[in-house]
């Protein structure tokens, strides 16, 4: 066996947890900058974060400019901004984008120079100033993760920072803060986790090293990661069409929040693969969330890796209650579930359906194999034509056509 993990300190879940923040934080810092949206400052939970950090004698200054997908650009704007503060603790309020964009941060006002001297897997030189993540959404697992993406507006393209450096000190995860979260943005977000928890749970296995995690950010699978992994996939089965249709369902929400963190734990040490290789040529083309790009892709990308992880995906056809007389339908009946899922909860079903036009399949496929800690981390070996088929099949929403491959 071989288990790895790298987590916050401190992790908190559960509703209320949120009036935790000022004594945390105090016990850190003295001078907060929070980051987050426009929407996010002006609701009454936002003004009760600023109250306790204040009433705990922790100074503070906002930052709201924060926008999805995080341009290059908006980091700069923010580090310019807070320059003069003094920050002594930067906090992440929203979702993956403001919690991204906390951590980036955070890393600026630390080591100073460009964003971009620090693409790709461990070029964060040392320790950053501490941050505390508090997500609004459940899916992107960023409070837990190492890993920060940005799009760098001159490249046309999506780009990972990815340390341990980057981990939050603190997660506090409190489902009553995605209770306002519309239908979309609940499908959007937890099919984003189960993507995560899909990915992590069939990613490669690497060789056992001591070095493993010495030499590599994202590790492949492993009894850790696949544990927490597991519990995602099981409670989004059960809690996320059920969120969707019913925003006000609590028990719902922490479900479906508790997975989005397990998720988050499991693919933040694991690594994800080939659907999120393809999702990030894809949403710079459409201009589509990234939760919406990889739930679509997922169930292509499972039928091309099913030969290689069938095991697997039985096991998890095992978690949530799926038959089959073998692994083969198990894990065929695993794939097609997720498929039935994501349709009921409106993630669209072919690539076409999301905006992707017809003479743009072979350029996603091209770009899609420069995201080499993505592709080396998938179970099935990847070239030009295996991408090219997986994204014809899902422009076309024909998963058929990759079983002959």
């Amino acid at each position: 066996m071989f288990g790895a993990l790298r987590l916050p300190r401190s992790i908190l879940f559960g509703r209320g947890q949120r009036a935790a923040l000022g004594s945390a934080a105090a016990r850190i810092g003295k001078r907060a900058l929070l980051c987050t949206d426009e929407r996010q400052a002006a609701q009454p939970e936002f003004a009760a974060m600023l109250a306790d950090l204040e009433a705990n004698g922790v100074a503070t200054r906002v930052f709201d400019g924060t926008i999805p997908d995080l341009p290059l650009g908006s980091i700069e704007a923010c580090v310019s901004q807070v320059s003069d503060f003094g920050a002594d603790i930067v906090i992440g309020v929203g979702g993956g984008s403001s919690i991204d964009m906390a951590k980036v941060v955070a890393l600026m006002l630390t080591h100073g120079g460009s964003v971009r001297d620090y693409y790709g897997e461990f070029a964060v030189p040392g320790p950053i100033i501490p941050l505390i993540a508090i997500p609004t959404t459940s899916g992107t697992g960023s409070e837990v993760t190492p890993v920060a993406v940005i799009a760098d507006e001159e490249r046309g393209a999506k780009v990972g920072i990815a340390s341990p450096h980057l981990i939050p000190q603190v997660a506090i995860c409190d489902p009553e803060l995605t209770v306002t979260c519309p239908p979309t943005l609940t499908a959007v977000s937890g099919s984003d986790a189960m993507t995560h928890a899909v990915e992590a749970f069939t990613t490669l296995a690497r060789p056992i090293d001591a070095m493993l995690t010495e030499q590599h950010v994202f590790v492949g699978k492993n009894v850790l990661s696949d544990h927490m992994a597991k519990l995602a996939v099981g409670n989004l089965f059960k809690y996320l069409e059920r969120a969707y249709r019913d925003g006000s369902d609590v028990e719902a929400r922490e479900g479906v929040m508790l997975a989005a963190l397990a998720a988050g734990c499991a693919f933040g040490t694991a690594g994800t693969a080939a659907a999120h290789a393809l999702q990030y040529p894809v949403g710079n083309l459409t201009h589509t969330a990234h939760g919406a790009g990889v739930a679509t892709l997922l169930p292509f990308v499972m039928q091309y890796n099913r030969p290689s992880c069938t095991e697997a995906f039985a096991e998890l056809a095992d978690v949530v209650g799926l038959t089959g007389e073998t692994p083969t339908e198990r894990a065929q009946a695993f794939i097609d579930a997720v498929t039935e899922l994501f349709a009921k909860i409106g993630i669209p079903e072919t690539l076409e359906a999301l905006g992707l036009k017809a003479d743009q399949q072979d350029y996603v496929a091209e770009y899609s194999l420069n995201a080499a800690r993505l592709v080396k981390n998938n179970p099935r070996p990847l070239d030009l034509p295996a991408m090219q088929a997986i994204t014809r099949a899902a422009f076309s929403g024909d998963r058929a056509s990759l079983e002959t491959i």
